[in-house]
């Protein structure tokens, strides 16, 4: 089962390397911020609709919830704004490569100190050497841009 969920996980990731190759052109035609818009306007309306037919009918009210847990609603545009910008000057691999730096060495962080509800999983060796082979990685990929 957990082999099928990492799999799921692979091919999210390979979603969001098309989407920074298709933000990129958007953002040229239609300029970054209606890109960005577009992107979160699309993908509201499908959740709306996952939620209609899908969702549970009785939930809790969205106001009772902490508001810190809200702030991934602050960094998913912002995220998307960066992919627009960055993705037609250093390219796609580059941009997917750095973003997956960024996101390893704070997610080593958050499990190692249990943030935001996670379960403590601390940094070890294996930890440490997965971030070094993707900082090596980005190093090869940036080499021209150097």
């Amino acid at each position: 089962m957990q082999l099928i969920l990492i799999l799921l996980v692979v091919l999210g990731g390979a979603g969001l390397s098309v989407e920074a190759g298709l933000l990129g052109p958007l953002g040229e035609q239609v300029g970054k911020f209606w890109a960005t818009f577009s992107i979160f306007g699309v993908g509201a309306g499908l959740t709306f609709l996952l939620m209609l037919f899908f969702g549970p009918r009785k939930v809790p009210s969205f106001f009772e919830q902490p508001s810190w847990t809200l702030l991934g609603g602050l960094l998913g545009p912002i995220y998307v704004v960066i992919l627009t910008v960055i993705t037609p000057v250093i390219g796609i691999a580059l941009a997917m490569i750095g973003i997956l730096a960024g996101q390893v060495l704070k997610s080593l962080i958050i499990d190692h100190f249990a943030l935001f509800g996670a379960e403590k999983r601390p940094i070890d060796k294996y930890r440490v050497i997965a971030l070094i082979f993707i900082a090596i990685a980005l190093f090869f990929v940036a080499r021209e841009s150097l």
